[in-house]
Parts: C-alpha cells; structure tokens; sequence
C-alpha cells in the first residue's frame, strides 16, 4: 500500500495530536478517576476517522500505538514502552484504530450531512468504550490484580465520568470533521475525498 506525501503528512499530524490529547492530565492532575485518565485521545481518534477516512485514520492510529510500545512517551501521562501493554487501560489505545476505521468508514458509506458525520462519530466512541471497557475489566481480573470487590458493573460506572465530555467531543468532531474536509479538498491535500 502505497500512500501519497500529503497522506502522510495528514497521519503524523494526527499522531501528534493524539500524544499532545493523551497528556492533558499533565497539567490537570485531577482528571484521572479510578485510574482512568481523562483524555482527549477519543476525539481526535474520531476526529482522525471522519477526516482521513477510514484506511489513513486506522493507519494513523496504528502508528500512533507502535510509537508508544517502542518506548517514545505519548501515551497518557508519558507513558511510553512495551510494558504498556500490560496496563488496563492499553484497550482503549488499541481501540482508537477500530474508532477511526468505523467512523471513516460510516461515513464512505453514506450520505455527507452534518447528521451522518455526527451519527459516525457516536458510533466511533461506542466502539471505543465497548472495546476499551471491557479490555480494562478483563485487564484487571486477570493480570492487574483487581481487588474482589472490583465487578463489570464497577467497571463501566468508572466510565460514567468521562462519558459526557465524550459524547459532547463526539458531536463536535463530526461538526468540525465535515467543514475540514470541506477545507482539506479545496486545499493542498486535495486527495483526501471530496465532500459535497
């Protein structure tokens, strides 16, 4: 697969939005519940899906998780290394290339309406908090030592604080995605497909 230079441009800036997202809580300390850090990591994997497409927007989300595993800190909090992958939370990391593909590829598959780049990118953060979710509760009662009293149930009530923020950010991404790609194919990057 063979992918153009405005392409490539376009995913590495998607990768350094996803590590500049991931570390908010550098200066906000208190969004981290339970563990969970509160990031902006779910936006611009939705973000990337509704304006690289499905194909570009997993790639660059594949390229942002291979970045980290090698050891360079863009994960949340710094975080950086293949022993991230033995943390809860790595689902949701894995998780933001089914996020961008689903989102990207929705919204191929459709009519171009603010509706429809809106109900992509609802859709691209239920994948995320489905897979990320029950990767984090699986995480926790095999490998991460949960204490007992740790259930499904808690599991998903630690996702309630973030979900706003999220379902809000989600909107937003499919608003601001369809007047991107407006903009990018009437621009340099005019590969990125069109929008009428």
């Amino acid at each position: 697969m063979k992918l153009k230079t405005s392409e490539l441009t376009l995913a590495a800036m998607f990768v350094a939005l996803m590590a500049v997202g991931a570390n908010i809580t550098s200066i906000a300390p208190f969004m981290v519940v339970g563990g969970v850090p509160i990031t902006l990591q779910t936006f611009f994997a939705i973000l990337a899906g509704v304006v690289l497409g499905s194909r570009l927007g997993a790639i660059a989300m594949m390229v942002y998780a291979f970045v980290g595993l090698v050891g360079v800190p863009v994960f949340a909090q710094f975080g950086g290394g293949f022993g991230m992958f033995l943390k809860p939370t790595f689902g949701f990391i894995v998780s933001y290339v089914f996020t961008a593909w689903l989102t990207g590829y929705i919204i191929e598959k459709m009519k171009n309406t603010v509706g429809v780049f809106v109900f992509a990118a609802l859709a691209g953060m239920a994948i995320n908090y489905l897979f990320g979710t029950n990767w984090m509760y699986t995480a926790y009662k095999v490998w991460a030592s949960a204490p007992e009293a740790f259930t499904y149930k808690l599991a998903w009530l630690w996702m309630v604080v973030p979900l706003p923020k999220d379902i809000i950010l989600a909107v937003l991404a499919g608003v601001m995605g369809l007047r991107l790609k407006r903009t990018l194919s009437k621009s340099q990057f005019s590969n990125v497909k069109k929008v009428s």
